[in-house]
């Protein structure tokens, strides 16, 4: 679809509903809003070959409450009886959502938003399958084979099929025969605020800046992780050295705007979602080979810094329920940069992306060789932390990696709480990590119906936000597959009220 160098399609004022993004969030947005009726267009600032957002970037794994393979099944159709029969997919309560997301986030997270997030996610991934988005059991990422049978651990069990681009294709195709106006390269700037309402947006395409009007904005384009100077104003020194895992285009643009008209900033606004990433990655996330750059096998290894020495507790939990705030630890080691280290005994346990060839690896028939090509890291002292941890590992309790097995190594510094094991298997591997920033916490203060407040909390006539410019939901940490589920969950919120505000408006009947 070309970009239009000037205003296409109706006049102004003839649209009940802009919505600006063109990832997750914003897609749901827009189905939602037309869904109640209203005109809606959609203004991605990307082109149309780099739609989509953080949300094409991702696995596409969701988090959902659910009770049992029955609602597994009505996600996932095509999942046989034979998977059944071999599979424990256990359960995922609201008390269980409820729990996680109360102690990932310190107990910070918004009692009112969490509430949404929770009771509304089973729906709105229901409401997304009819949409077109096909989903399927994630048997390959969250469910070990341990003596024929599968077994799914920490609460993420259902992930979009083709993942991220999945996910994006089939939200696009759905707006598309809705009727939903989309325009690519659509770089919004400025919104049109007029008697303390918002009532439209400026846009620039190429070398041309129009107004177009509506009256409805839901701001949905990301937060600031793709914005250097913001990475180090808000989250510290040293994010500006991080990787950005996705795209680009999110630098803080839609939050400027609204901050500019007394919007509330609320959350966590110097944290983030950072994980573990390939060393050599390149600075923005690679539509191919971003999935490729994961590093999320570390609590079957260890994982060591230039100076020789673990950091962080590999097992202190699941993967899902670390591995956002692992990133930050790994910044802030000597170097950015840190190695994580496995033996032959899990390596069939380990995840496909370090078997690929995007990846910093070394390996050894011993330890001694092993430490010896690391040649950025204290040799002696590493050889001294791994001797030091394999004579700590428990080896009375049996290692079982589909639960929290207990199966510790006691009295060092750092601690190891789950699955350790001796590094005494040759082959010895070590792949080097550096810190990759996923999406930021902060963000605007909404109300439940996810119109946007000011900062004398009361509401701006005409403005919502969804997504990851959502404030207030997550802190320090999130529940994996908790991310694409919020930006849904909140999108299809803005969309429904916002399209109900721009109708009663405009003096039609929602």
């Amino acid at each position: 679809m070309p970009t239009p160098a000037t205003p296409s399609g109706p006049p102004e004022g003839r649209y009940d509903v802009i919505v600006v993004g063109g990832g997750n969030a914003a897609l749901c947005a827009a189905l939602s809003a037309r869904e109640q009726g209203a005109s809606v267009l959609l203004l991605e600032r990307a082109p149309f070959e780099a739609r989509g957002g953080n949300s094409v970037y991702t696995d596409g794994l969701m988090r959902f409450v659910y009770d049992g393979v029955d609602d597994i099944r009505a996600l996932s159709p095509d999942l046989t009886d034979a998977e059944v029969a071999i599979t424990d997919f256990g359960t995922y309560t609201e008390q269980d959502f409820f729990t996680d997301m109360g102690r990932i986030t310190q107990y910070r997270t918004d009692p009112d938003l969490c509430e949404i997030l929770v009771k509304k996610s089973r729906e709105t991934l229901l409401w997304m399958r009819d949409q077109g988005v096909r989903f399927m059991a994630n048997y390959g990422r969250q469910a070990y084979n341990v003596n024929g049978r599968f077994k799914f651990w920490g609460g993420a069990t259902i992930v979009v099929a083709e993942g991220g681009p999945g996910l994006v294709n089939a939200l696009y195709r759905a707006a598309e025969d809705a009727g939903i106006e989309i325009r690519y390269g659509a770089w919004v700037k400025d919104l049109i605020y007029e008697d303390g309402e918002v009532r439209g947006v400026v846009v620039r395409s190429g070398s041309t800046s129009y107004p177009v009007r509506s009256a409805s904005v839901i701001l949905a384009c990301g937060g600031f992780e793709a914005n250097t100077e913001w990475r180090t104003k808000y989250l510290g020194p040293g994010w500006d050295l991080a990787r950005v895992r996705g795209t680009r285009y999110n630098t803080g643009d839609g939050l400027a705007m609204a901050l500019a008209i007394g919007a509330a900033p609320y959350g966590h606004w110097s944290g983030c979602h950072a994980t573990a990433w390939e060393r050599n990655a390149p600075d923005f996330g690679d539509p191919v080979l971003t999935p490729s750059f994961q590093r999320h096998s570390y609590p079957l290894g260890i994982v060591v810094n230039a100076d020789g020495r673990r950091f962080i507790d590999e097992g202190a939990d699941f993967r899902n329920y670390t591995y956002a705030k692992y990133g930050r630890a790994v910044l802030e080691q000597p170097g950015q940069v840190a190695w994580q280290i496995y033996d032959s005994k899990v390596a069939h346990l380990m995840r496909d992306e370090y078997r690929g060839r995007a990846v910093t690896k070394v390996q050894a028939d011993t330890i001694e060789q092993l430490v010896a090509k690391l040649d950025e890291v204290d040799g002696a002292q590493l050889l001294r932390t791994i001797a030091e941890f394999n004579e700590a590992v428990r080896e009375d309790v049996p290692f079982e990696p589909n639960v929290k097995d207990g199966r510790s190594a006691d009295g060092l510094e750092v601690p190891r709480s789950n699955w350790a094991n001796r590094l005494d298997s040759p082959p010895f591997v070590a792949y080097a990590v550096t810190c990759g920033v996923t999406f930021t916490f902060g963000g605007l203060h909404i109300d439940p119906s996810g119109q946007v407040l000011d900062t004398g909390d009361q509401q701006i006539p005409g403005l919502y936000a969804a997504g990851e410019m959502v404030g207030g939901i997550f802190y320090f940490n999130y529940p994996g597959a908790s991310g694409l589920t919020s930006g849904a969950v909140f999108g299809r919120l803005a969309g429904t009220h916002a399209a109900q505000a721009a109708l009663q408006l405009e003096g039609t009947p929602a």
